[in-house]
């Protein structure tokens, strides 16, 4: 994950770049925010999907994404059609990830709302609201003729998506979060759920949560790949190499490893001989 704030478009290109290359490195992606959450306040960002888009177009193999998209940034249905575009210019590489939006941590990610014109509403309304849209954008996806939609919190009429996704029946859905709330909406929707790392043992509470809230609906709990991220640690690999094999044994076999920048020379090189290949199993960028 190269988290696409403080940098520069040629930064991230050389590591995507590099990274498509190397067999190790299954996936890769960018963050969801329009303003800084760390380092300069006033330092650069560049849009996750715009950019998304571009990099998917100067690939061929990786996997790609956005860790995740925030649900408040974009109505569904205009997010579905970007989702489309993206799936369509990658030749069918996309996950959609998506998330309820900013929580409360850190701080400094609600003021992009303001300074972009976005409501940020309550918790529980913003949990419906990704329900909602998780609906939305499947049906696009994947129905063949237009549909109105009338739900609590978005209406459409005579919606419709052409062209669809390359992938069929549609893009796998990651949801990340780690509210009991959210994770009924992983339960109904997800095919991947992405939690950050850090206190494992909360960690495996809430996959067992997420557990049962597929029992209670009827969906077998094995069918939501667990995916984790993991910061990486340039000057201590040791320390990501332990994190990985943690994460395995909790039964996280995604992993998605995130890189701070400033990108040393040749890092995906680096992370493939120092983690990846030293480590249990193939993980994530």
């Amino acid at each position: 994950m190269t988290a696409p704030m403080q940098v520069a478009y040629q930064d991230v290109l050389r590591v995507w770049r590099e990274a498509d290359a190397i067999p190790e490195i299954e996936h890769a992606w960018l963050f969801d925010h329009l303003m800084p959450i760390g380092g300069d306040p006033d330092g650069p960002v560049l849009e996750g999907w715009t950019l998304l888009s571009a990099l998917a177009a100067q690939t061929r193999r990786l996997r790609l994404g956005v860790m995740v998209t925030s649900n408040r940034f974009r109505p569904p249905a205009m997010l579905a059609k970007i989702a489309t575009t993206v799936d369509v210019v990658s030749g069918g590489r996309l996950d959609l990830g998506i998330g309820v939006g900013s929580r409360p941590h850190p701080p400094e990610a609600h003021r992009e709302y303001a300074a972009h014109g976005l409501p940020f509403h309550d918790t529980a309304q913003a949990v419906e609201n990704l329900a909602e849209a998780c609906t939305v954008i499947r049906r696009l996806w994947t129905e063949e003729k237009p549909f109105d939609f009338h739900g609590v919190h978005h209406h459409l009429t005579g919606a419709f998506g052409n062209p669809k996704p390359v992938q069929r029946p549609h893009p796998p859905i990651l949801i990340g979060g780690s509210a009991s709330a959210t994770l009924r909406v992983v339960a109904e929707h997800a095919d991947l759920w992405n939690i950050p790392g850090g206190d494992i043992d909360d960690v495996v509470r809430r996959s067992a949560l997420l557990d049962r809230y597929c029992a209670e609906i009827g969906r077998d709990p094995a069918s939501i790949t667990r995916s984790i991220h993991l910061p990486v640690s340039y000057d201590a690999p040791g320390t990501t190499r332990a994190a990985i094999a943690e994460a395995l044994g909790a039964g996280f076999p995604h992993i998605v490893l995130g890189l701070s920048a400033p990108y040393p020379a040749d890092v995906a090189r680096w992370l493939t001989d120092e983690v990846i290949s030293r480590s249990a199993a193939p993980v994530l960028m």
